[in-house]
């Protein structure tokens, strides 16, 4: 388990990142969402962001692909390493097809629920007709939906239920064969069936893709995480307190704001 302190320590047997942050900040303007977070993300597990609201944990993952490109006034320092790599100096879409995102709400394109996946598909290259809809059927068929919708896939996706979007969002992300997914809050717009369904898919992700999702709903981290990692606010800004296994950071958290976040006393 990692504390982050004054005297922090890192217990062996964990997988080799796919994802290191180095005392990574980033600011709005004058804000700062977040300061000096180091964090490692083992390759082909899944790890949880857990804290309050406003503590930074979606602003630490929009800079993984660097989305927070697309917000202006923003100021990023630090490192964000992928496989060794610094993000910054990769192709910005070369970058975005590596790292996949998928998002609290549900965001299918105003298209048919074919050219959602067929469309970022042809931006990245691949256009050949039977590969494009080879790759299509693969992935509605790895989130279920391909029974759902193999004889509508001309029809809006923005008619398709709340589940079936979120749905539809991964096979799209998908697609594109990433290495790493992040995932803000992708059960939170969702009712209970369909956020069930859609954490079952995550959970079967692990170890073909490393997965790092935001999450409130600490029962889902305890379920799905091999890692936790707890973000909070201190002065105004959002710090990482503490980062370990999920079974050490519900049953033995270390740090006082751990315990207390766990124990619902606290958050």
């Amino acid at each position: 388990m990692t504390l982050i302190s004054s005297s922090s320590t890192q217990k062996s047997g964990v997988a080799p990142a796919a994802l290191h942050t180095e005392k990574l900040t980033m600011q709005y303007a004058r804000k700062v969402a977040f300061r000096d977070v180091t964090l490692s993300v083992p390759a082909g597990q899944i790890t949880a962001l857990i804290g309050p609201s406003g503590c930074g944990k979606t602003s630490f993952l929009n800079c993984l692909n660097r989305l927070t490109e697309l917000t202006p006034n923003t100021q990023t320092t630090g490192t964000v390493l992928l496989d060794g790599q610094n993000i910054q100096a990769m192709e910005l879409i070369q970058l975005r097809r590596r790292v996949g995102m998928l998002f609290q709400k549900p965001n299918p394109f105003p298209l048919s629920i074919y050219r959602n996946l067929e469309f970022p598909l042809q931006e990245h290259g691949i256009g050949q007709r039977d590969r494009v809809a080879q790759i299509i059927e693969i992935n509605l068929r790895r989130v279920g939906l391909w029974e759902e919708v193999k004889d509508r896939l001309k029809s809006p996706a923005l008619a398709l239920s709340g589940g079936q979007q979120q749905r539809l969002c991964l096979a799209r992300t998908l697609a594109l064969n990433p290495e790493v997914l992040l995932m803000d809050e992708p059960c939170s717009a969702l009712d209970p069936i369909s956020s069930e369904v859609v954490e079952a898919l995550i959970d079967r992700l692990r170890g073909d893709y490393t997965v790092l999702v935001v999450t409130h709903n600490l029962a889902q981290a305890r379920r799905i995480a091999d890692r936790v990692a707890l973000f909070w606010m201190e002065d105004t800004v959002g710090k990482l307190i503490e980062s370990g296994s999920g079974q050490e950071l519900f049953e033995s958290p270390q740090h006082p704001l751990t315990q207390a976040y766990i124990s619902g006393k606290r958050g």
